[in-house]
């Protein structure tokens, strides 16, 4: 069973290009998509554009525009409110307009559906079969992460073990040099590592360039060059095998935070704040 949930979580993102190139409005508002704003204005962008999207009449290229605008909306902290306009409105487009599995796998829009709805916290009232199985592998997968454990190396030579660090929160970040929102977010991580590390805190930022060892100088360059120094523990994954099994390759940053009895107790897709990264570390029981 777990075997199955996995393949379909692999299959998702195979098929996650769009399903019909669009042409007209679709195609308007799919390049406002590809230019949204950060800082203040992201929240009132995401609530036009949903609303923008949802006035189109059902088609294919609605619930693209509108996958594409969910897929995006994970970076940064929009809020809540435009969080829940963008799930309303992909929730609106699927309803309006099912799409048909592939080989018995939901396509791409469900399961991003499924994540906004699952680590965002956020509500659909969409019933769909495929929905509803999407959801379900997610589940699964996030059972599944509960029970893994690794060793890594640290850049130092010294061997790092998940399982040795049971007692104590452990946020798991996945980053590479050529990722500019991994290193906004390292900035962040830094603060927190030097602020909570003596409160039962553990941040292990896991390279995931994909690379040989002998990229290891790469990587220690790049972190000896930090100014202010890096402070958590950087850890390498040169076969990948570690970000295959939290299913993160290609899709960094990505972020989970495990609780001191190694339950689930938070997972960020996409870029996430400091005040993001605070409300996952605090469900964990750490004290600020």
């Amino acid at each position: 069973m777990i075997l199955n949930y996995r393949a379909l979580l692999v299959a998702s993102l195979l098929l996650a290009t769009p399903l019909l190139h669009a042409k007209g409005p679709e195609d308007a508002l799919a390049k406002q998509v590809d230019n949204l704003p950060y800082g203040d204005a992201r929240s009132a962008a995401m609530v036009k554009l949903s609303a923008d999207i949802l006035a189109l009449p059902p088609s294919v290229a609605k619930v693209n525009v509108a996958d594409k605008l969910a897929f995006k909306s994970i970076d940064g902290d929009p809020g809540m409110p435009a969080l829940q306009a963008v799930a309303d409105t992909l929730s609106k487009a699927l309803a309006d307009t099912p799409l048909p599995a592939k080989k018995d796998v939901p396509p791409a829009p469900y399961f991003n559906l499924a994540k906004l709805v699952r680590y965002e916290h956020l509500q659909t009232t969409l019933a769909d079969p495929l929905y509803v199985k999407a959801a379900a592998a997610l589940a699964q997968n996030d059972a599944d992460i509960e029970k893994i454990d690794f060793t890594l190396k640290d850049l130092k030579g010294k061997k790092v073990t998940l399982s040795a660090l049971r007692g104590k929160t452990v946020l798991i970040n996945f980053w590479n040099t050529s990722c500019g929102a991994c290193n906004q977010e390292m900035i962040d991580l830094n603060l927190i590592n030097q602020h909570l590390a003596t409160h039962g805190l553990v941040i292990l930022s896991i390279d995931a360039e994909q690379a040989p060892m002998s990229n290891l100088m790469l990587v220690n360059d790049f972190i000896t060059k930090k100014e202010p120094p890096y402070t958590p523990i950087v850890l390498q994954d040169p076969d990948s095998k570690v970000t295959k099994m939290f299913h993160a390759e290609g899709a960094i940053p990505r972020t989970y935070v495990l609780g001191p009895d190694g339950k689930l107790v938070g997972v960020g897709l996409g870029m996430r704040t400091q005040h993001q990264f605070l409300v996952m570390i605090v469900a964990s029981g750490v004290k600020q």
